[in-house]
């Protein structure tokens, strides 16, 4: 069976920025008194719409405030913001509402392979929701206000997180950058604007949200994000029967080895070998029944979720060992 076009799309997410009328955005707020008034009027109202657990990030530890980043329900901008902010994540864990970030509101779902309108219905059937008992700052003319006037228009933001290995291992992920760019569109880190590409993973989402409809942002993304899902499709064919392919075979059987074998693993050497693990496995080289596992093994591998998982703090060299016993008892599982 031909599975070169396994795992290469991740995740998709939806994000909706919207300001509360009224009140000024985040970064002019006068005091305290108004920063939590923003959050007592959207809490309010979302608890009657879902089992929303409210969080504020000034009583969060930092370890906490870090588990949520590192499960994409927060983002590195709302923990710089704890003062004032505060984030609303549902029971399932795939909607979250983060407040007093850039915007005094930003709603986003995450859902795992490519749903663009999955997600979109999702998030805006909540936006609907909460716009039935406030007023949202919208103009006529420019649509809903934001902080930013890159969000200005329909403030909707169209992500798709893809897993890349083959471009990126034969160079042409610059080239494609620029390609994508030229296009409206941009291709960000893991953790959103500013963050690296671990792990061969990359974000493409909509840069333009003035002038274009919902509609319209989310079939661009749709339509790009398959193209180059063709472009690395074909690229893993060309690594799978290129003259490097013996070479790659053995560093992607190497690292399934190291992982299932070692006495510990840190965290950046762990994401470096099980992405080497998994186009093992997307390329035949290396039996593992599902791909997608791989994904939330690193997610659930990742330090503060380590801790999590232990139910206490651990020393450095205590996840390492952690990981490494967890991350081989889970691979062993996954091998056909």
């Amino acid at each position: 069976m031909d599975r070169t076009s396994e795992g290469i799309v991740v995740s998709t997410r939806i994000r909706l920025a919207r300001n509360i009328e009224g009140f000024p955005f985040p970064s002019h707020l006068k005091d305290e008194k108004q920063a939590k008034e923003i959050i007592r009027l959207v809490s309010s109202g979302l608890s009657k719409l879902d089992e929303f657990r409210l969080m504020y990030m000034n009583t969060v530890t930092d370890e906490q405030a870090v588990c949520l980043m590192e499960n994409h329900l927060i983002s590195p901008k709302l923990i710089k913001n704890r003062r004032y902010s505060a984030a609303l994540i549902n029971r399932e864990d795939n909607v979250s509402i983060m407040i007093n970030e850039e915007d005094h509101l930003r709603e986003q779902t995450i859902v795992k392979g490519l749903d663009l309108r999955l997600a979109y219905e999702t998030m805006s059937e909540i936006d609907n929701k909460i716009a039935n008992y406030m007023k949202f700052a919208f103009d006529e003319q420019l649509g809903f206000l934001t902080a930013c006037p890159t969000n200005l228009g329909t403030g909707l933001r169209a992500s798709v997180m893809q897993f890349l290995p083959a471009l990126t291992m034969n160079g042409l992920m610059p080239k494609l950058i620029r390609g994508i760019s030229r296009l409206g569109l941009t291709v960000r880190g893991i953790y959103g604007e500013g963050s690296e590409a671990e792990g061969y993973l990359y974000q493409i989402s909509n840069e333009v949200t003035l002038g274009v409809t919902e509609e319209e942002i989310l079939t661009q993304v749709g339509e790009v994000v398959k193209k180059v899902g063709e472009l690395e499709e074909n690229e893993r064919r060309v690594i799978k029967t290129g003259p490097k392919a013996l070479d790659i075979q053995d560093e992607c059987m190497r690292a399934y080895g190291i992982l299932t074998n070692c006495a510990k693993v840190s965290s950046q050497e762990f994401v470096r070998l099980a992405s080497k693990v998994k186009l093992g496995a997307c390329l035949g080289f290396v039996n593992i029944s599902d791909v997608t596992e791989i994904d939330d093994l690193i997610v659930k591998m990742r330090p503060t979720n380590i801790n999590a998982a232990a139910q206490k703090p651990l020393t450095t060299v205590d996840r390492d060992i952690y990981r490494a016993q967890y991350v081989a008892n889970a691979l062993k599982k996954l091998t056909l």
